[in-house]
């Protein structure tokens, strides 16, 4: 049988991680040249506000205040996502940089959210964390797929045509 995590702090921690990683985005989407990965970064950043959305109703604290008051704070430029690609503005690869980041992060992301599921008995809360596992697997895919466009790599759309050649 499940041990119950602590709830709560796993809620706000969870809020806080998806607002750090929507700052992320939000920067990388800034840096970013090419207006296609732009369009990624900024969907991606969009979706990580919506996924702290399905936490914060969850979160009995107040203080984070409300959600649109907490989401509009100012980045936590210690984070370490954002330390990292500040570093990288002074080299050339900045979209390839923020990328390779984002992929990190997505992934533990994902390996954390699965791990606090599975440490919550409720079925109702630990269904929300699967989701956002899941929702974190997709970002990754997505970051993915960009990374191999931006990089010059075969597209899994074109794998058809060159498997076949």
């Amino acid at each position: 049988m499940p041990q119950e995590f602590k709830l709560q702090e796993a809620l706000k921690l969870a809020i806080e991680t998806e607002k750090n990683v929507m700052d992320f985005y939000k920067r990388a989407a800034e840096i970013t040249r090419d207006e296609r990965g732009k369009k990624v970064f900024t969907q991606l950043a969009k979706e990580e506000q919506e996924h702290a959305g399905h936490f914060f109703p969850l979160y009995q604290g107040a203080d984070l205040g409300s959600f649109e008051d907490f989401m509009a704070t100012a980045p936590q430029l210690d984070s370490a996502m954002l330390v990292e690609l500040e570093k990288s503005l002074d080299e050339n690869v900045q979209e390839r940089k923020a990328m390779e980041i984002a992929l990190r992060e997505e992934e533990e992301l994902e390996k954390n959210l699965r791990l606090t599921a599975s440490k919550i008995a409720d079925t109702a809360v630990r269904a929300v964390f699967e989701k956002m596992a899941e929702e974190t697997r997709q970002h990754y895919q997505i970051i993915e797929s960009e990374y191999a466009r931006l990089m010059g790599m075969v597209h899994e759309t074109d794998i058809d045509t060159y498997v076949r050649e």
